[in-house]
């Protein structure tokens, strides 16, 4: 017999919030209260990092019980108290920022838990990639890379090519690239990721697998959705995405996490 769910784990864009306006649409945060009240146990699972959230005020409205941010690497209780942190190698840095010398037209974000920052400006062409792929281009400020020398840095967000992944993978030891759109990818530590993540919360509140369920719409969520008993890709997600999930509920802007939550018996119309 199937055991009932007791905990469900959301990305943020494109599965929590519109893209462009990063507004929670109405029926989201109703259907997020509703499994509040019945006691499901709700959490975030993004790629963005701690700081980011305070800028999201649709998040911050909803009672989440915990936080897997920066693709698994910084797991928070619900009042944002880290009890999992894992940061990029150090001894991966030096070789990063060689490869960066080397490869001069890749804008790279780096992300601590309280900053990002950029390497260089952004570009015209790199602006244009950004909004073809539908993501905002990066709007940090711009230090010297060698920072994340005496920096502790979680994640990276790469803006290159996915046929540059592998490339980037075999030259930085101890690193690896998760996708959620064509832009940039997310660098994280090898061992780290979503999944990770997941099974670090499930292991804090005494879940299983089969009584989880997870929301997703990017190539870095794939784990994640395979990992939890119901993976649910939104209907804005990639092909790929959608073809690893159990179930494809609609877009995020056309009631996808309502009707998913209907659909699986989570909450009553």
């Amino acid at each position: 017999m199937a055991q009932p769910i007791r905990a469900a784990f959301f990305d943020i864009d494109g599965t929590l919030l519109t893209f462009g306006d990063r507004q929670m649409p109405d029926s989201t945060t109703r259907a997020l209260r509703k499994m509040h009240d019945a006691g499901i146990l709700l959490f975030i699972s993004s790629g963005r990092p701690p700081f980011q959230l305070k800028r999201l005020p649709p998040i911050q409205a909803i009672p989440f019980d915990g936080f897997i941010l920066t693709n698994g690497q910084f797991c928070a209780d619900r009042e944002m108290n880290p009890f999992f942190v894992r940061a990029l190698p150090g001894e991966s840095m030096p070789v990063l920022l060689g490869w960066l010398e080397q490869h001069p037209d890749v804008l790279c974000t780096f992300a601590e838990e309280s900053y990002s920052y950029n390497n260089r400006p952004t570009s015209q062409a790199m602006t244009r990639r950004c909004l073809d792929c539908g993501v905002l281009p990066p709007n940090q400020p711009v230090e010297d890379p060698a920072r994340a020398l005496t920096h502790t840095t979680y994640q990276l967000n790469l803006y290159m090519p996915p046929e540059m992944d592998e490339t980037f993978r075999q030259a930085v030891p101890g690193c690896r690239a998760v996708r959620w759109n064509d832009a940039f990818a997310d660098i994280i530590p090898a061992e780290g990721g979503k999944a990770a993540g997941l099974a670090r919360m499930m292991d804090r509140f005494g879940l299983t697998a089969s009584q989880c369920i997870a929301f997703g719409d990017g190539g870095n969520d794939v784990e994640m959705l395979q990992a939890a008993g119901i993976g649910v890709a939104m209907g804005n997600a990639a092909p790929d995405v959608q073809a690893a999930a159990d179930y494809v509920t609609d877009p995020v802007d056309r009631d996808g996490i309502w009707n998913a939550a209907i659909h699986f018996g989570l909450i009553q119309e």
